[in-house]
């Protein structure tokens, strides 16, 4: 497969990394408005330096990886889906319910496949999670609990461009209830406060949140959030249900656990995204190929994009106006 990297920021540079590790895909070339940058990782990985509107036109390009700013990932989602590339676009596709689902309609009506960057489906430890509640290893699963906190919030002036702590940090945790439950979800409950940075808050978001979904047949999903985490990157979840309970808990670099007469040690969590999730993101990327070359959808589509942009919609209202909300009223 034949693969353009839009994008040569961060995140870029690790699905570059992937492309480059996985013997069934050719990094062709990386377009960014950031020539240098463009230059200097297309090097790196032995591809060219491309322009946006020739990666589109160029018939031997298999497929596009969008990892541009948030703002153009619509766009570029929907020239894929009309050159008839296969496409993984990191989330979201965009920061508005109706250009969402505009770009959505693109995609259906013209048939490719399309991932969009929820890598946390793509780990080993949810991924076991997951296969053993659809195995009814716990029976039937009644409650979700889901941890996730950064180990130190972003820059206050990253806020303003990444759509708030809803749309950016926890609309991973939001789709994850989804896939876990794989039942629709009805209403969201939202609480949040600023408690770590003023600058978060006089930027207009929270850095701290608590969210509350219910399903359609009454089942309940706790999210928690924070900007804060002084230990590392927490990322765990608990699944309740009829016949006992299943954790995935935090990554350490060697899952050892020290005891002596002192007590008990354990190492911290992994210190960030990039490394919690690296090779996740290796099999986001496999999970394309599979799809582009198998014609299966990929584990994560631009619907679940949509539908965890909703829940994101609808968590910031709920704060917002101090309610419960309806799924029903988004979108």
């Amino acid at each position: 497969m034949n693969l353009a990297i839009i994008g040569a920021g961060r995140i870029a540079r690790v699905h570059a990394a992937a492309a480059h590790a996985d013997p069934r895909i050719h990094l062709r070339c990386v377009a960014d408005i950031a020539a240098d940058a463009a230059d200097q990782l297309a090097a790196e990985y032995g591809a060219v330096r491309g322009e946006v509107d020739a990666v589109f036109d160029d018939p031997a390009i298999d497929a596009v990886l969008i990892a541009s700013s948030t703002a153009t990932h619509a766009d570029f989602l929907e020239r894929a889906a009309r050159a008839g590339k296969a496409v993984l676009c990191e989330k979201p596709i965009a920061l508005d319910i109706e250009r969402t689902r505009a770009a959505v309609d693109v995609v259906n009506a013209n048939p490719v496949a399309c991932a969009l960057g929820f890598n946390r489906r793509h780990d080993a430890q949810f991924r076991a999670l997951k296969s053993q509640l659809d195995a009814g290893r716990i029976g039937r699963l009644e409650t979700l609990t889901i941890i996730s906190r950064d180990p130190a919030p972003p820059p206050a002036e990253y806020v303003g461009t990444s759509g708030g702590l809803f749309f950016d940090m926890m609309i991973h945790d939001l789709d994850m209830a989804r896939w876990l439950f794989d039942e629709p979800i009805a209403s969201v409950t939202a609480a949040g406060s600023v408690l770590i940075d003023p600058a978060i808050g006089e930027a207009g978001d929270v850095d701290t949140a608590m969210v509350t979904l219910v399903t359609e047949s009454q089942r309940l999903c706790h999210i928690q959030n924070s900007r804060r985490a002084v230990y590392g990157y927490d990322q765990r979840i608990e699944a309740f249900g009829s016949g006992g309970m299943l954790q995935a808990v935090n990554e350490t670099e060697t899952r050892l656990r020290t005891t002596t007469e002192a007590g008990q040690t354990e190492e911290t969590p992994k210190h960030f995204f990039l490394e919690r999730y690296g090779a996740a993101y290796a099999r986001e990327l496999s999970d394309l190929y599979d799809a582009w070359s198998g014609g299966a959808p990929p584990t994560a589509t631009h619907a679940d994009g949509y539908e965890a942009l909703r829940l994101a919609a609808a968590a910031a209202r709920s704060l917002a106006e101090n309610r419960t909300v309806a799924l029903s009223e988004i979108g």
